[in-house]
């Protein structure tokens, strides 16, 4: 962490936990009798709770968007480029709240939750999660704050497929809605590496059937390939070719199968430091999630009759060299949206960083995310 909390961050957070006792039926037929959702909130809600932000996270991210949990943090956030005082998710105006979805690891029950029907860790016994759950406990959880209806939601990658199905299953809800860096469903290349990831953690050795917590041991291996595999996904051609070229770290080929460019020590650590901070059995969870997300599913698979429930103002964000969620997913979002006449503006942004790109503070992008968020500003109560 820096000496001093710079003045655009929300500074020290401290995350709270929202207990839920009416259970909450699965898609998959399962039902959570209770549950916990671990969240954090930057900003003030307004006296008529106009100003409220729902932030929906990504597949390895979670409830900490913004600022410093301790003195003791290296870095702040997932979301700090865009979340803080006159960034543009601007917390001198906006209530921002982003939480930890169910079947996660930072807090909210999830596979290392212990399961009260037997005192042990959930592990494997954790319920397959899907989207529209998410999108029902958020929608509980907006509930115990007393907010009937959000300003807007707004998420990247996984996190924009959830601002979707809040239109869908939530339209009245929802003023405002963004959706960066995201599909309507993922294509069969994407499940075919999610695949492969999950193939890598369920085969390494102490993966144990998903038991490994009990046998105090971790699939490191597994998940160490999973998020390799991954990141690379994440990165564009032109990136990586920016970032390491060929450039070896000794200076010279050692013909050997130590690391020995410096792509394959930045992917090894990327790989070895994601172990220590993320669970496994979650990883399938969210991997599984995405997967199964396609709500045009449930109207004859036309994304447009599934669409016409929303009736926020859309912002779609994509990136030129983002290959995972190609910019024509976006425009297929955007299509679907004229086709009922919604309010909706699109951008397509030029940057070289492939999928993480809306991590990152590309000035162009940040104009148009900021632009369209000043229009926010003027819709909210003092």
């Amino acid at each position: 962490m820096p000496d001093t909390i710079p003045e655009n961050s929300v500074g020290l957070v401290t995350p709270q936990t929202m207990h839920f006792d009416a259970p909450l039926a699965l898609a998959c037929g399962r039902t959570l009798d209770s549950y916990d959702l671990i969240y954090e909130t930057y900003g003030e809600l307004n006296a008529d709770k106009s100003n409220a932000i729902l932030i929906c996270h990504a597949l390895s991210s979670d409830h900490h968007a913004a600022g410093y949990n301790s003195m003791d943090d290296r870095k702040p956030g997932w979301w700090e480029t865009c979340i803080g005082p006159g960034k543009v998710i601007d917390t001198n105006h906006f209530f921002v709240v982003c939480l930890n979805n169910l079947g996660g690891c930072k807090g909210s029950t999830g596979p290392t939750s212990i399961n009260p029907d037997n005192g042990k860790r959930y592990g494997p016994d954790f319920p397959i999660v899907t989207v529209k759950d998410w999108v029902e406990s958020q929608a509980r959880f907006a509930d115990k704050l007393n907010i009937d209806t959000w300003l807007a939601v707004i998420g990247g990658s996984l996190g924009g497929m959830q601002v979707l199905q809040w239109n869908i299953d939530f339209p009245n809800r929802v003023k405002h809605a963004a959706v960066i860096a995201a599909a309507p469903k993922l294509t069969a290349q994407n499940i075919g590496f999610n695949e492969v990831a999950r193939q890598a953690i369920m085969h390494d050795p102490d993966f144990h059937k998903g038991r490994y917590q009990d046998k105090n041991t971790l699939p490191r291996r597994g998940l160490m390939l999973a998020r390799m595999l991954g990141h690379i996904t994440y990165l564009s051609d032109d990136a990586m070719r920016e970032k390491f070229g060929r450039e070896l770290r000794q200076g010279k080929i050692s013909y050997g199968f130590d690391v020995e460019f410096q792509v394959e020590s930045y992917l090894r650590y990327q790989g070895e430091s994601f172990v220590d901070r993320f669970d496994a059995n979650t990883y399938l969870l969210m991997t599984k999630a995405l997967d199964y997300f396609d709500p045009a599913s449930d109207f004859n698979d036309n994304l447009s009759t599934a669409m016409s429930r929303a009736s926020a103002n859309f912002l779609v964000i994509s990136f030129s060299t983002d290959w995972r969620f190609a910019p024509e997913r976006s425009r297929e979002i955007v299509k679907a949206l004229q086709d009922n006449d919604h309010d909706v503006s699109y951008a397509e942004i030029d940057a070289a960083h492939g999928h993480d790109a809306f991590l990152i503070p590309i000035k162009e992008y940040l104009d148009v995310f900021g632009a369209w968020m000043g229009h926010l500003v003027k819709e909210v109560s003092v």
